[in-house]
Protein backbone atom coordinates (compact mmCIF):
# COMPACT_ATOMS: atom_id res chain seq x y z
CA UNK A 1 0.00 0.00 0.00
CA UNK A 2 1.29 3.46 -1.00
CA UNK A 3 2.00 5.82 1.76
CA UNK A 4 -0.23 9.28 1.42
CA UNK A 5 1.57 12.57 1.29
CA UNK A 6 -0.01 15.35 3.53
CA UNK A 7 0.58 18.60 3.28
CA UNK A 8 -1.79 19.59 6.33
CA UNK A 9 -3.87 17.27 7.42
CA UNK A 10 -6.59 18.50 9.03
CA UNK A 11 -7.95 17.48 12.57
CA UNK A 12 -11.79 16.53 13.52
CA UNK A 13 -12.48 19.82 15.02
CA UNK A 14 -10.65 23.01 14.68
CA UNK A 15 -8.10 23.97 17.28
CA UNK A 16 -9.79 26.95 18.13
CA UNK A 17 -12.94 24.71 19.65
CA UNK A 18 -10.32 22.76 22.38
CA UNK A 19 -7.85 25.41 23.18
CA UNK A 20 -4.94 23.62 24.96
CA UNK A 21 -6.62 20.29 24.51
CA UNK A 22 -5.78 19.17 21.14
CA UNK A 23 -2.80 16.66 21.03
CA UNK A 24 -1.07 15.71 17.52
CA UNK A 25 1.73 13.70 17.14
CA UNK A 26 3.88 12.54 14.65
CA UNK A 27 4.96 9.12 14.36
CA UNK A 28 3.65 6.11 15.50
CA UNK A 29 6.59 4.11 17.16
CA UNK A 30 6.84 3.04 20.81
CA UNK A 31 7.03 6.35 22.46
CA UNK A 32 4.35 8.11 20.18
CA UNK A 33 1.18 5.00 20.79
CA UNK A 34 2.51 5.42 24.46
CA UNK A 35 2.08 8.96 24.66
CA UNK A 36 -1.13 9.36 22.47
CA UNK A 37 -2.48 6.48 24.50
CA UNK A 38 -1.71 7.74 28.00
CA UNK A 39 -2.80 11.54 26.76
CA UNK A 40 -6.21 10.12 25.41
CA UNK A 41 -6.87 8.15 28.43
CA UNK A 42 -6.71 12.05 30.70
CA UNK A 43 -9.33 13.20 28.26
CA UNK A 44 -7.29 15.42 25.47
CA UNK A 45 -8.50 14.84 22.28
CA UNK A 46 -5.42 13.24 20.13
CA UNK A 47 -4.45 12.69 16.44
CA UNK A 48 -1.58 10.24 15.47
CA UNK A 49 0.35 10.73 12.13
CA UNK A 50 2.72 7.98 11.35
CA UNK A 51 4.46 7.23 7.65
CA UNK A 52 4.64 3.30 8.40
CA UNK A 53 1.81 0.86 9.11
CA UNK A 54 -0.43 0.00 11.97
CA UNK A 55 2.18 -3.22 12.91
CA UNK A 56 4.93 -0.76 13.07
CA UNK A 57 7.28 -2.98 11.52
CA UNK A 58 9.82 0.24 10.56
CA UNK A 59 9.65 1.11 14.11
CA UNK A 60 13.25 1.06 16.48
CA UNK A 61 10.88 -0.78 18.92
CA UNK A 62 9.82 -3.66 16.29
CA UNK A 63 13.48 -4.63 16.49
CA UNK A 64 14.22 -4.81 20.07
CA UNK A 65 14.50 -7.39 22.49
CA UNK A 66 12.03 -5.04 24.78
CA UNK A 67 14.74 -5.31 27.93
CA UNK A 68 13.78 -3.68 31.03
CA UNK A 69 17.30 -3.98 32.41
CA UNK A 70 18.58 -0.97 34.10
CA UNK A 71 20.93 -2.39 36.68
CA UNK A 72 22.52 -4.37 33.85
CA UNK A 73 23.44 -1.59 32.01
CA UNK A 74 24.10 0.51 34.45
CA UNK A 75 27.62 0.34 33.78
CA UNK A 76 27.45 1.67 30.73
CA UNK A 77 24.27 4.01 31.03
CA UNK A 78 23.80 7.62 32.68
CA UNK A 79 22.57 7.59 36.34
CA UNK A 80 19.47 9.66 35.02
CA UNK A 81 18.54 6.59 32.37
CA UNK A 82 18.85 4.32 34.98
CA UNK A 83 16.72 5.99 37.53
CA UNK A 84 14.20 5.82 34.63
CA UNK A 85 14.59 2.70 34.20
CA UNK A 86 14.20 1.88 37.46
CA UNK A 87 10.76 3.71 37.64
CA UNK A 88 9.19 2.24 34.72
CA UNK A 89 9.61 -1.33 36.08
CA UNK A 90 6.69 -0.55 38.50
CA UNK A 91 4.84 1.53 35.91
CA UNK A 92 5.44 -1.48 33.49
CA UNK A 93 2.70 -3.94 35.38
CA UNK A 94 0.13 -0.89 35.88
CA UNK A 95 -0.15 -0.09 32.40
CA UNK A 96 -0.41 -3.30 30.54
CA UNK A 97 -3.37 -4.11 32.69
CA UNK A 98 -5.30 -1.71 31.32
CA UNK A 99 -4.40 -2.38 27.66
CA UNK A 100 -7.27 -4.15 25.88
CA UNK A 101 -5.31 -7.49 25.21
CA UNK A 102 -2.40 -9.36 27.35
CA UNK A 103 1.08 -8.56 26.57
CA UNK A 104 3.82 -11.14 27.48
CA UNK A 105 5.81 -9.71 30.13
CA UNK A 106 8.03 -11.45 32.68
CA UNK A 107 10.24 -9.60 35.60
CA UNK A 108 12.07 -12.79 36.79
CA UNK A 109 15.37 -10.78 36.35
CA UNK A 110 18.48 -10.73 34.72
CA UNK A 111 21.14 -13.61 35.26
CA UNK A 112 25.45 -12.71 34.23
CA UNK A 113 27.42 -15.66 33.10
CA UNK A 114 30.68 -15.61 31.55
CA UNK A 115 33.35 -17.73 30.41
CA UNK A 116 36.16 -19.02 32.89
CA UNK A 117 38.61 -17.02 30.10
CA UNK A 118 36.39 -14.17 30.85
CA UNK A 119 36.13 -13.72 34.97
CA UNK A 120 37.90 -10.27 35.11
CA UNK A 121 35.36 -9.23 33.04
CA UNK A 122 32.67 -10.57 35.96
CA UNK A 123 35.00 -8.26 38.64
CA UNK A 124 35.21 -5.48 36.81
CA UNK A 125 31.13 -5.44 36.05
CA UNK A 126 30.54 -5.98 39.70
CA UNK A 127 33.44 -2.84 40.58
CA UNK A 128 31.37 -0.88 37.84
CA UNK A 129 28.03 -0.87 39.02
CA UNK A 130 28.64 -0.81 42.51
CA UNK A 131 30.22 2.59 41.70
CA UNK A 132 27.62 3.43 39.49
CA UNK A 133 24.29 2.15 40.86
CA UNK A 134 24.58 1.38 44.89
CA UNK A 135 21.04 0.62 44.51
CA UNK A 136 20.97 -2.20 42.41
CA UNK A 137 20.89 -5.72 44.07
CA UNK A 138 23.44 -7.88 42.68
CA UNK A 139 23.26 -11.42 43.99
CA UNK A 140 26.01 -14.07 43.40
CA UNK A 141 24.71 -17.24 42.32
CA UNK A 142 27.12 -20.58 43.43
CA UNK A 143 26.76 -23.52 40.82
CA UNK A 144 24.06 -25.69 42.54
CA UNK A 145 21.66 -22.37 42.78
CA UNK A 146 22.63 -21.65 39.03
CA UNK A 147 21.25 -24.97 38.18
CA UNK A 148 18.08 -24.68 40.16
CA UNK A 149 17.55 -21.01 38.75
CA UNK A 150 18.06 -22.24 35.47
CA UNK A 151 17.62 -25.41 34.44
CA UNK A 152 18.61 -25.12 30.67
CA UNK A 153 22.13 -24.02 31.41
CA UNK A 154 23.11 -28.03 32.08
CA UNK A 155 25.81 -27.10 35.13
CA UNK A 156 28.12 -25.15 32.63
CA UNK A 157 28.97 -22.15 34.74
CA UNK A 158 29.90 -22.80 37.94
CA UNK A 159 28.96 -19.29 39.18
CA UNK A 160 26.78 -16.31 37.73
CA UNK A 161 25.65 -12.70 39.14
CA UNK A 162 21.99 -12.32 39.28
CA UNK A 163 19.98 -8.81 39.33
CA UNK A 164 16.25 -9.42 40.47
CA UNK A 165 13.09 -8.05 39.90
CA UNK A 166 14.52 -6.74 35.88
CA UNK A 167 12.01 -7.45 33.29
CA UNK A 168 11.07 -7.94 29.31
CA UNK A 169 8.11 -7.51 27.10
CA UNK A 170 7.28 -8.29 24.12
CA UNK A 171 8.20 -5.41 22.16
CA UNK A 172 6.14 -6.35 19.07
CA UNK A 173 2.74 -7.49 20.62
CA UNK A 174 2.86 -4.23 22.45
CA UNK A 175 2.97 -2.14 19.42
CA UNK A 176 -0.27 -4.32 18.55
CA UNK A 177 -1.79 -3.86 20.97
CA UNK A 178 -1.12 -0.37 21.75
CA UNK A 179 -2.99 0.12 17.95
CA UNK A 180 -5.76 -1.38 19.31
CA UNK A 181 -6.08 0.30 22.33
CA UNK A 182 -5.70 3.79 20.43
CA UNK A 183 -8.26 3.19 18.07
CA UNK A 184 -10.68 1.77 21.05
CA UNK A 185 -9.68 5.65 22.72
CA UNK A 186 -11.15 7.04 19.59
CA UNK A 187 -7.20 8.22 18.80
CA UNK A 188 -7.86 9.22 15.20
CA UNK A 189 -4.73 6.87 13.85
CA UNK A 190 -3.29 7.90 10.28
CA UNK A 191 -1.15 5.19 9.38
CA UNK A 192 0.72 5.13 6.42
CA UNK A 193 0.61 9.21 5.63
CA UNK A 194 3.45 10.94 5.57
CA UNK A 195 3.47 14.64 7.13
CA UNK A 196 6.28 16.99 6.08
CA UNK A 197 7.97 18.64 9.01
CA UNK A 198 7.18 22.40 8.23
CA UNK A 199 3.90 21.28 7.32
CA UNK A 200 2.37 20.43 10.86
CA UNK A 201 -1.07 21.18 11.40
CA UNK A 202 -2.05 24.01 13.92
CA UNK A 203 -2.99 22.20 17.76
CA UNK A 204 -2.95 22.91 21.35
CA UNK A 205 0.07 20.92 21.28
CA UNK A 206 2.19 19.05 18.46
CA UNK A 207 4.85 16.65 19.82
CA UNK A 208 7.43 15.39 17.04
CA UNK A 209 8.43 11.28 17.98
CA UNK A 210 10.11 10.83 14.56
CA UNK A 211 12.89 9.50 15.78
CA UNK A 212 15.34 9.26 12.82
CA UNK A 213 12.29 10.51 10.79
CA UNK A 214 13.66 13.88 12.42
CA UNK A 215 17.35 13.75 11.38
CA UNK A 216 16.47 16.46 8.53
CA UNK A 217 15.07 18.73 11.18
CA UNK A 218 17.84 17.85 14.30
CA UNK A 219 20.95 17.63 13.15
CA UNK A 220 22.74 16.54 16.34
CA UNK A 221 20.17 13.18 15.59
CA UNK A 222 22.71 9.86 14.51
CA UNK A 223 21.87 6.52 14.29
CA UNK A 224 22.82 3.22 16.60
CA UNK A 225 23.44 0.19 14.20
CA UNK A 226 21.31 -2.83 16.07
CA UNK A 227 21.25 -6.40 15.14
CA UNK A 228 19.03 -9.11 16.30
CA UNK A 229 18.31 -13.30 15.84
CA UNK A 230 14.84 -14.17 16.67
CA UNK A 231 14.65 -18.07 17.29
CA UNK A 232 12.22 -20.94 18.34
CA UNK A 233 13.83 -23.05 20.28
CA UNK A 234 10.65 -24.58 21.72
CA UNK A 235 12.96 -27.42 23.42
CA UNK A 236 14.78 -24.47 25.49
CA UNK A 237 13.16 -23.24 28.49
CA UNK A 238 14.53 -20.40 29.87
CA UNK A 239 13.27 -18.58 32.81
CA UNK A 240 15.72 -15.79 32.89
CA UNK A 241 17.38 -13.14 30.64
CA UNK A 242 20.61 -14.25 30.12
CA UNK A 243 23.75 -12.00 29.23
CA UNK A 244 27.41 -13.11 28.46
CA UNK A 245 29.79 -10.91 29.71
CA UNK A 246 32.69 -10.55 27.26
CA UNK A 247 36.01 -8.34 26.58
CA UNK A 248 34.71 -7.16 23.16
CA UNK A 249 30.47 -7.32 23.45
CA UNK A 250 27.43 -7.81 25.48
CA UNK A 251 25.06 -10.69 23.98
CA UNK A 252 22.31 -11.78 25.87
CA UNK A 253 19.50 -13.95 24.85
CA UNK A 254 15.99 -13.67 25.90
CA UNK A 255 13.06 -15.55 26.59
CA UNK A 256 9.76 -14.91 24.77
CA UNK A 257 6.40 -17.17 24.61
CA UNK A 258 5.78 -20.21 23.01
CA UNK A 259 9.72 -21.30 22.42
CA UNK A 260 10.53 -18.20 20.99
CA UNK A 261 13.98 -16.61 21.96
CA UNK A 262 15.85 -13.28 20.92
CA UNK A 263 19.23 -12.71 20.46
CA UNK A 264 21.27 -9.87 20.36
CA UNK A 265 22.41 -7.18 19.89
CA UNK A 266 25.09 -5.60 17.74
CA UNK A 267 25.81 -2.03 18.00
CA UNK A 268 27.74 -0.11 15.92
CA UNK A 269 27.53 3.26 15.36
CA UNK A 270 26.65 3.76 11.29
CA UNK A 271 23.30 4.77 9.95
CA UNK A 272 23.52 1.47 7.60
CA UNK A 273 20.32 -0.37 7.39
CA UNK A 274 21.44 -2.78 5.10
CA UNK A 275 21.25 -6.45 6.14
CA UNK A 276 22.89 -8.17 8.65
CA UNK A 277 26.70 -9.66 7.94
CA UNK A 278 28.04 -13.00 8.36
CA UNK A 279 30.52 -11.85 10.81
CA UNK A 280 27.84 -10.40 13.12
CA UNK A 281 25.57 -13.27 12.55
CA UNK A 282 28.12 -15.66 13.67
CA UNK A 283 29.23 -13.46 16.59
CA UNK A 284 25.58 -13.23 18.00
CA UNK A 285 24.82 -17.26 16.86
CA UNK A 286 28.04 -18.11 18.27
CA UNK A 287 28.19 -16.23 21.56
CA UNK A 288 24.76 -17.67 21.96
CA UNK A 289 25.76 -21.52 21.52
CA UNK A 290 28.28 -21.21 24.00
CA UNK A 291 25.94 -19.92 26.60
CA UNK A 292 23.35 -22.77 25.44
CA UNK A 293 24.96 -25.91 23.06
CA UNK A 294 21.16 -26.58 22.92
CA UNK A 295 20.56 -24.12 20.59
CA UNK A 296 22.28 -26.39 17.87
CA UNK A 297 19.15 -27.61 17.06
CA UNK A 298 17.00 -24.07 16.85
CA UNK A 299 15.33 -23.04 13.92
CA UNK A 300 16.55 -19.22 12.84
CA UNK A 301 13.05 -17.34 12.46
CA UNK A 302 14.76 -13.74 11.33
CA UNK A 303 18.12 -11.66 11.17
CA UNK A 304 16.49 -7.93 11.71
CA UNK A 305 18.70 -4.98 11.63
CA UNK A 306 17.46 -1.55 12.63
CA UNK A 307 18.86 1.89 13.44
CA UNK A 308 18.55 3.63 17.35
CA UNK A 309 18.02 7.50 17.36
CA UNK A 310 20.61 8.99 19.54
CA UNK A 311 22.35 12.17 20.42
CA UNK A 312 25.75 13.09 21.34
CA UNK A 313 25.39 12.32 24.67
CA UNK A 314 23.46 8.95 24.57
CA UNK A 315 20.33 10.65 26.74
CA UNK A 316 16.80 11.09 26.06
CA UNK A 317 16.10 14.99 25.61
CA UNK A 318 12.85 16.92 25.12
CA UNK A 319 13.13 20.07 22.73
CA UNK A 320 10.41 22.43 23.31
CA UNK A 321 9.60 25.00 20.40
CA UNK A 322 6.32 27.41 20.19
CA UNK A 323 3.77 25.11 19.54
CA UNK A 324 5.20 22.04 19.43
CA UNK A 325 7.46 19.55 21.34
CA UNK A 326 10.06 16.75 20.07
Amino acid sequence: MDKKQVSRPELPLHPATLPFRTTLLSGGGLLGRLLAWRASRTGLLVALYDAASRSGEDSAAWAAAGMITPSAEAVDADPEIVAMGRRSLNLWPRWLAELPEPVFYRDDGTLLLWHREDAGEARRFERLLARRDASAHLVHVDAARLTQMEPALDSRFQQSLYLPGEAQIDNRALLKTLALALEEAGVQCHWQTFVAADALPAAGIVVDCRGMGARQDLSQLRGVRGEIVRLDAPHVELRHMLRLLHPRFSVYVVPRAEGKLVVGATSIESDDRSPMSVRGALELLTSAYSILPALAEARILEFTTQLRPTLPDNRPAFFYHLGKTC
